[in-house]
């Protein structure tokens, strides 16, 4: 596989580190080479500085003998007077030429410098003047210069050495970034092989618990929601589908009777059931486009909600065939979207007055850091193994249909859903008789989770009402 440099992170990692070394090698390169060229050059000007000083010590008594020996690599000495004339030399110095014209100061009697004839070697001298005195001699003591110092080869060798080193930091970069890469390359294959048609396939997860194996476990927990999503959307769009069309089928059957008998088929009668059936599609349509707006409607903020007061209005409004009886205190203030919990309150009061014998009850309280707003009737009330179900969308129980036929059986699921989205939760509880639906919902002073926004109208997909659907008593 070729990979381009800018869409490579195994070359980028490996130019980056290669670009990182050659900087940091080049200094410590240079800082050694310096190094090194001091070090030589201090150690031939030491030797020097022994050589001149023993034999300017001569010098001064006159035991100087005719032909200097050499010590160790100090090979020319030279006894120069004032008038610069070699007074004695060792075998490898010039007899009559002295090896520099340079004399020291009375007041710097040591002196140390480099001294290059013109087209010649370079020579390391050390220049030891014998006395302050104006006719004192000089001592002259040095070698040529160095290899390491004359020439650059200490420079190619250090240059040599940092490109190697540099190659193996990239080469070795490029092949652990390519190993840590390995999985992600898995991961992403596995992915391409994925299809809405069939989320049942897996990214492979590698070894340990590092940043790649996490991603590969989101992945997999993520692709799970989303097949259980996209099933659930699937059941719904089949469960749709057929509420729909039973009253459309219904419809159609009394049309094309009325038209093929009609001297048998009393027209009012089928207009009435048709009226009938139209308003149970109205309904189911009018409930799905409030799915529809809950889950894709763009983010309003809140407001602080007097949810005793806007409980109290609320009711207060509506008229039904059993009184309400309301106990709604003021003071306990949420944070949320008023119209959004004036469904809910509409659904709760609609479904309480189409089961209740004689009563209805509506009270806010506060229960720790919630406000509970609790609805109750005193009819069959729901029995403990439909709790549940009672939210599932489309979900109708004998007694609701039989009770109102036309409605959609997304009310409890869309009350539940706006709940949620609210950082609430909407359940049935125990009652002495009949049914209570509890409606809780965090006060202004509770501290919500950072993992869900109530009020972004970001509901979650399919985890409301037990399998995920949403439903009406």
């Amino acid at each position: 596989m070729t990979w381009s440099l800018k869409r490579s992170i195994r070359a980028r990692y490996a130019l980056a580190m290669g670009l990182f070394s050659l900087i940091v090698l080049s200094a410590l390169g240079a800082t050694l080479d310096l190094a090194i060229r001091a070090k030589v050059q201090m150690m031939v000007f030491n030797e020097a500085e022994r050589v001149a000083s023993q034999w300017s010590a001569a010098a001064r008594t006159g035991a100087v003998p005719h032909r200097i020996p050499a010590s160790g690599h100090v090979e020319l000495i030279q006894v120069v007077d004032a008038r610069q004339r070699v007074v004695e030399s060792s075998k490898m110095a010039s007899a009559t030429l002295p090896l520099s014209r340079v004399r020291p100061p009375p007041d710097d009697r040591f002196q140390r410098y480099i001294e290059c004839p013109w087209g010649g070697h370079c020579l390391m001298l050390m220049a030891i003047r014998l006395s302050p005195a104006p006719d004192a001699g000089v001592v002259y003591a040095g070698l040529p210069e160095p290899d390491v110092l004359s020439t650059h080869r200490l420079e190619y060798v250090i240059g040599t050495g940092i490109a190697l080193l540099v190659a193996v930091a990239a080469w070795t970069t490029w092949l652990l970034v390519g190993r840590t890469l390995r999985p992600v390359e898995a991961i992403r294959a596995r992915i391409s092989e994925i299809t809405v048609s069939d989320l049942s396939l897996r990214v492979p997860v590698p070894p340990g618990r590092d940043e790649i194996a996490q991603l590969a476990v989101t992945a997999n927990q993520t692709l799970a929601h989303l097949e259980g999503a996209v099933e659930q959307q699937r059941r719904f769009a089949s469960t749709t589908s057929h509420e729909l069309r039973n009253p459309i089928t219904g419809l159609r059957a009394q049309l094309e009777e009325a038209a093929r008998y009609p001297e048998d088929v009393d027209p009012h009668e089928t207009i009435r059931t048709a009226l009938s059936a139209t308003d149970r599609l109205e309904a189911i349509v009018d409930d799905l486009l409030q799915l529809a707006r809950l889950r894709a409607a763009e983010p309003t903020p809140p407001e602080h909600i007097d949810l005793g007061e806007l409980v109290a209005t609320e009711v207060n409004a509506k008229t039904g065939r059993v009184p309400a009886d309301i106990r709604a205190p003021r003071g306990l203030v949420i944070r949320g979207h008023r119209m959004q919990l004036i469904r809910v309150l509409d659904n709760l009061l609609a479904n309480a007055q189409r089961h209740a014998e004689s009563a209805v009850g509506v009270t806010v309280e506060q229960d720790e850091g919630e406000a509970v707003v609790a609805v109750t009737d005193d009819g069959p009330g729901v029995a403990p193994a439909d709790r549940e179900r009672i939210f599932e969308r489309f979900v109708r129980l004998d007694d609701s249909r039989s009770r109102d036929p036309g409605g959609s059986g997304l009310g409890l699921a869309i009350s539940r859903d706006i709940a949620r989205a609210h950082n609430g939760s909407l359940e049935v509880e125990d009652s002495p008789r009949g049914a209570r639906f509890a409606l809780r919902l965090p006060l202004v002073d509770r501290v919500h989770s950072p993992s869900r926004d109530p009020y972004t109208n970001g509901f979650e997909h399919d985890d409301v009402g037990g399998n995920g659907q949403l439903v009406d008593r």
